[in-house]
């Protein structure tokens, strides 16, 4: 249990204080992958991670931000990792390509580097499902990549 079983305080799990965060955000759909990291930036900024602990490095699409998240793990600097993107539903299966291989190749570079990875790649029906995730999701993977840095640690 993420806790009193582990020494850590409703508000320790929150705090971003020493953390170290890497994002890799896709440049396709750019005015949501944009919105998605200015949210997620400034949450990580409330809640204590220093600007110059926030390495952001930016890709072509969604099946690209994998790489880079491995190259990242690599570097072994991390104490968790945010993946940024925006897959927009079109008419052909591309789409469930896309977010199937993205969303899996994400998972395996958590689970084989042992390292968190907060997974806000969107995939939606239309641009208007996008937009209105954007906000809310990027505070999110903020949350979730320093929640979770803080719980392997205490682990």
């Amino acid at each position: 249990m993420f806790g009193a079983d582990k020494g850590i305080t409703a508000e320790d799990r929150l705090n971003g204080k020493k953390l170290s965060i890497g994002i890799v955000q896709a440049r396709f759909n750019a005015g949501i992958t944009d919105a998605l990291f200015n949210a997620c930036k400034t949450e990580l900024l409330a809640l204590g991670v220093a600007d110059k602990d926030i390495d952001h490095v930016t890709v072509p699409g969604a099946l690209e931000v994998a790489v880079a998240l491995q190259a990242m793990a690599e570097k072994g600097k991390y104490d968790a990792l945010i993946a940024l993107g925006c897959i927009i539903r079109g008419e052909t299966y591309h789409f469930e390509l896309v977010a199937n291989e993205s969303g899996a190749a994400v998972t395996r570079v958590g689970l084989d580097y042992q390292l968190p990875i907060a997974n806000a790649i969107l995939t939606t029906e239309n641009l208007e499902q996008a937009e209105a995730r954007q906000t809310d999701k990027g505070r999110d993977a903020a949350q979730v990549a320093v929640e979770m840095a803080n719980l392997l640690e205490a682990i």
